[in-house]
Formats: C-alpha cells, structure tokens, sequence
C-alpha cells in the first residue's frame, strides 16, 4: 500500500471509529439530569450563567450551542449530555491516528506492505475501540461532564505532539507547537487536566532529539516536564485567575 491509500484509509477508519462511537453513545446518553455536578453544567450551559470555580466556560459555551438543537425545553438536558458523546466519540477519533502513527514508527514504515498496513490498522481499530467502551469512559461519555471534553483535549494534545516529532526538523515543524500551546490555553475553559498531557509532549522531544539515552538524561526530561507544568498550574494559572477577578469586580462594582 503506497502512502496516500494508507493515508486515505487511516482517515476513513478513524471516522468509522468515530461513527460507530457516536452511534453507541446516542443511543446510551441519559435522558435528563444525572444527580450530581451534571445538573449544575446543563443549567449554567443553557442560561450562560456561573458555574462553581475555577469555572468551565468554554465547556459551557459550547453545551449553549448544543442546547439550541433542543426541540423542547425537556430535551435540553438531553442534547447536552449528548455533546459528552460527541466529544468522546472524537476521542476515540484521535486516538485511531495516534495509534497508527505509534506503529507506523515502531514498524519502521512497513505501511509499504498491504499485510502490514492491515495490521496496523486492524491494531489501532482494536485499541481504539476497547478504549471507547471502558467501563470509566463510556460513563463519562453519556452524561455533562467536563471529563469527556477534557480527555478530548488530552487526544487531540497528544495527537498534535506526534505530528510534532514527525515535522520537528523541517522548516515549519514548529507550527504545531504553537497550535499545542492554543489547545493547552483553551483547556482552560474546560478542565486542566489537559495539562497532564505536558509531561509526555516533554519526553517525545527528548526521545527525538537526544541519540545517547542515559539514567541522568532521562530523568532530567521527566523533572523539566513535571517543572513546566507547575509553573503553568502554580506560577503561571493563580494570578491569571486573581488578576480576572480584580478586573470584574473593578467593572461591576467600581464602574457599575
């Protein structure tokens, strides 16, 4: 199989991945509210309104939009929760890709093979749908929650991070760097562990840069990816949040 039919087909089976993910989660979304945090997220997601902190608003801006398909007022709850099954559907999307980009370089591109192109396919299809229907995912993926989102956020991060060490020495391999820190900033408006992701992206650059692998490198690489990421959540995160909070305060109460 020459490289444009693999990549044809590795973009179709993804979203055949997609699809029959979708599929399951529609037909398994709860109705209405579940009884705990969910209720709080469809109704602050339908008004706009504030949700408990940090907040989540990009999470709710996009339940908003979900909630417009509602036909009634009794099936809000319903499309909203169904926006947990799109986001995880594209999850196991994600996921698809990564998994064939991983076994396409441990395979040494044997993508040239139509046996072996099967095999990866048939591996990732495997993975990726075992994953879909985990007893915790497919959970998270029925109901409004900003765990389904998140572990969106997490696949797509992950995903970009390959497409990184695939282009990191051409010329422009850095713009997926770039759109890696926008993904990192808008996990914000949805949960943080999206920064969990860090930690890996910091190890792909170094097992892709670094020939020689010693203890001493190694666990370098580990502690400057834990270190990036408590400068995010501990430096960085605290006074954007205060200085957000100065400046509303300020507006409503100083300015009215």
């Amino acid at each position: 199989m020459d490289e444009r039919s693999f990549k044809k087909w590795n973009l179709i089976i993804g979203w055949l991945c997609f699809l029959i993910a979708f599929i399951v989660y529609y037909l398994t979304t709860e109705p209405t509210v579940s009884f705990w945090d969910t209720g709080e997220y469809i109704t602050t997601s339908a008004k706009l309104q504030v949700g408990h902190p940090p907040g989540a608003p990009l999470f709710q801006m996009l339940g908003a939009i979900f909630s417009i398909f509602a036909l009634s007022s009794e099936q809000v709850g319903f499309t909203i929760n169904l926006m947990s099954g799109f986001a995880s559907a594209l999850t196991i999307a994600f996921m698809f890709w990564s998994i064939t980009m991983l076994l396409s370089k441990i395979s040494n591109k044997i993508s040239d093979s139509k046996d072996k192109s099967m095999a990866i396919f048939g591996g990732a299809l495997t993975g990726s749908l075992a994953f879909a229907f985990t007893d915790t995912f497919w959970f998270n993926a029925v109901e409004t929650e900003t765990y389904a989102m998140g572990t969106l956020i997490m696949a797509i991060l992950f995903y970009l991070a390959l497409r990184w060490e695939q282009d990191m020495d051409k010329l422009r391999g850095d713009k997926w760097l770039v759109l890696i820190s926008f993904i990192i900033g808008l996990s914000f408006g949805v949960h943080f562990m999206g920064l969990l992701t860090i930690p890996a992206i910091a190890l792909i650059y170094f097992f892709k840069n670094y020939k020689t692998i010693s203890v001493k490198n190694f666990l370098f690489a580990n502690i400057a990816g834990v270190a990036i990421v408590m400068g995010i959540f501990k430096l960085m995160l605290p006074p954007t949040l205060k200085f957000f909070s100065f400046m509303e305060l300020f507006f409503v109460n100083d300015i009215g």
